[in-house]
């Protein structure tokens, strides 16, 4: 998207159409789901340009998300945002309490361990999986890092996640640096 990574953040996708009246289906991001259509500005990119777009209505439909596009009244009409991105502006997101963060703020930040009285780079957050019993950071190697291996750490906060320094943009955990 043309927008800075750094303005926007990807919330959903669209999947194709649904039904002859111009709905699409959608795999949404957000979490919980319906949190998605909580935002006030969606923004896709078509022919190079930015556009903003609106959704009339959206519900559960099966496994997935159906939604009715603004403008949009045809199946043909749906079936050309097939495999659209949908964008929001970050500054849309509700603020978080204290300790808590959304997975874009984490990515980047390198990771660090206290291993035998040295303090050790471990690598730096590329992105989290999500697992059922908890998040997973993958950490990729970075310059300065111990070594080039891929690591995956529980994001276990108090436990596992030591602290958090958004300024500093790193982390600390409690991890051995072999694991």
């Amino acid at each position: 998207m043309n927008t800075p990574e750094n303005q926007m953040l990807l919330a959903g996708k669209i999947t194709g159409a649904y039904g002859i009246k111009g709905w699409v289906k959608l795999h949404v991001f957000t979490d919980p789901p319906e949190n998605f259509f909580a935002f006030s500005r969606h923004q896709v990119t078509r022919r190079g340009r930015v556009e903003s777009i609106q959704f009339a209505d959206g519900r559960v439909q099966g496994k997935g998300w159906v939604a009715r596009v603004v403008g949009v009244d045809t199946r043909t009409d749906a079936e050309l945002l097939r495999g659209t991105e949908i964008w929001v502006p970050k500054t849309d997101l509700p603020v978080l309490g204290a300790g808590d963060y959304y997975w874009h703020q984490l990515q980047g930040l390198q990771v660090w361990c206290d291993h035998e009285g040295q303090r050790l780079l471990l690598g730096e957050v590329d992105h989290l999986l999500e697992t059922g019993a908890n998040d997973v950071l993958v950490l990729r190697p970075c310059d300065g890092s111990i070594d080039e291996r891929e690591r995956l750490i529980p994001y276990l906060p108090d436990d596992v996640v030591l602290s958090v320094d958004m300024d500093d943009r790193s982390m600390t955990v409690d991890w051995h640096p072999e694991d």
